[in-house]
């Protein structure tokens, strides 16, 4: 195998640099063929003329596409855009590179061109261990909480919080990160020049300090609807697992998930209020294929190494439930009220009067019945918990 030159690789980054601004994200038309020629000979065909077939070079791609990638290539200034992002402290990153992600491969041609980043952190290695945190814009303060507690506690596990740097659950989860002096990752639809939303200009700023911020649209590059529908699947991509915190039926969160879920990667939603429409979206998921979960350690048996397993939940343990099965059975047996005779609570209870009184002296000495006379009666000790486990009937 042939190792590429240094000139072929700054051609091959120049390249990509003008196609980031030439192409949409996700684009698989182009995709295709940057696979077939490769960068720098896709682009040379980009902008020749074709003789005067302007599908020529490109068959099966329409011409109003081709004409649309040639006008955005033409006025691309790639040199000029390397340099702003090398001035913001940046790189423009490519597949070659040994900082690229290998699971954004997982996109076959609507894998990114190239991704702008900013920030201290080596994009590969944190990628190895993430996880998406993603939801409504317009979250209640349920949710802002808890995905705010979910990023602190992932991050203090040795894990990074990937989201889209948006109003609600994504700013939450990137501040919870921040909080817990964590690492975060923002995947922006807009440059890493030009952060978005504007009130989160001083969040973006931070994340590139403390962590990273990365896109596929060259700096100076605004967002748009479908930029923000396209920029899910790199969150997607670049996690192991993409968690819903909370979401209406049409959200862009669950574009996320359900694009990480085409990918392979685990798919995890939190649940809300049944009578919330911005937890509607999650209950739909979890609906499907997508697994419950509540807290960190839920989410970390999913998507961690083998024996990361959640704690066992279950309720305080009464004395009650310490009892042999027999012995149980007999106590069930006995009424409230007044004195009740062996034999009849050896007969609501299907044993036999000896087994009966056995098990009541048992019982007895436990503290769970007092004998009075021919008769037997619950204490207090049998019947509390008796109560509140049949719910106070």
């Amino acid at each position: 195998m042939t190792t590429p030159t240094v000139t072929a690789l700054a051609d091959e980054r120049l390249a990509r640099a003008a196609l980031s601004h030439a192409v949409e994200p996700g684009d698989e038309h182009a995709g295709r063929w940057l696979r077939q020629y490769g960068a720098a000979d896709f682009l040379g065909r980009l902008l020749a003329e074709g003789d005067g077939n302007p599908s020529a070079p490109f068959p099966g791609t329409g011409p109003k596409r081709i004409a649309s990638w040639r006008l955005r290539a033409a006025s691309a200034r790639p040199a000029h855009d390397l340099d702003a992002v090398h001035a913001l402290g940046g790189r423009f990153l490519v597949p070659s590179d040994l900082e690229w992600p290998g699971q954004l491969d997982d996109l076959g041609d609507a894998r990114p061109l190239g991704l702008w980043v900013r920030g201290p952190a080596d994009l590969r290695t944190w990628a190895l261990r993430s996880v998406a945190l993603v939801g409504a814009r317009a979250c209640t303060p349920y949710g802002a909480h808890t995905a705010a507690e979910l990023a602190a506690g992932l991050t203090q596990k040795g894990w990074a919080v990937v989201s889209g740097a948006a109003y609600g659950i994504d700013g939450a989860a990137h501040r919870g990160a921040l909080a817990a002096s964590g690492a975060t990752v923002a995947v922006l639809a807009s440059g890493v020049d030009n952060p978005y939303p504007r009130g989160h200009d001083q969040l973006i700023q931070r994340i590139a300090e403390q962590g990273l911020v990365l896109g596929e649209l060259p700096p100076g590059s605004h967002p748009t609807p479908s930029r923000f529908i396209l920029r899910n699947r790199v969150i997607a991509a670049l996690t192991r697992g993409t968690v819903v915190v909370e979401a209406q039926h049409r959200s862009g969160s669950l574009v996320t998930a359900r694009a990480a879920a085409r990918l392979g990667r685990h798919t995890m939603g939190v649940p809300g209020p049944v009578t919330s429409a911005l937890s509607a979206g999650v209950h739909e998921l979890l609906r499907g294929d997508a697994t419950l979960v509540t807290d960190v350690e839920e989410i970390v048996e999913l998507i961690g190494d083998i024996g990361e397993l959640a704690p066992v939940r279950r309720g305080p343990v009464l004395p009650r439930d310490l009892l042999a099965a027999s012995t149980a059975r007999v106590l069930e047996a006995i009424p409230a009220g007044g004195p009740t005779p062996a034999t009849v609570i050896a007969r609501r209870a299907g044993t036999t009067p000896d087994d009966t009184l056995a098990k009541l002296y048992e019982l007895h000495s436990l503290g769970f019945v007092v004998r009075y006379g021919e008769g037997w009666r619950l204490t207090n000790t049998a019947t509390e918990p008796s109560n509140a486990r049949r719910g106070g009937t």
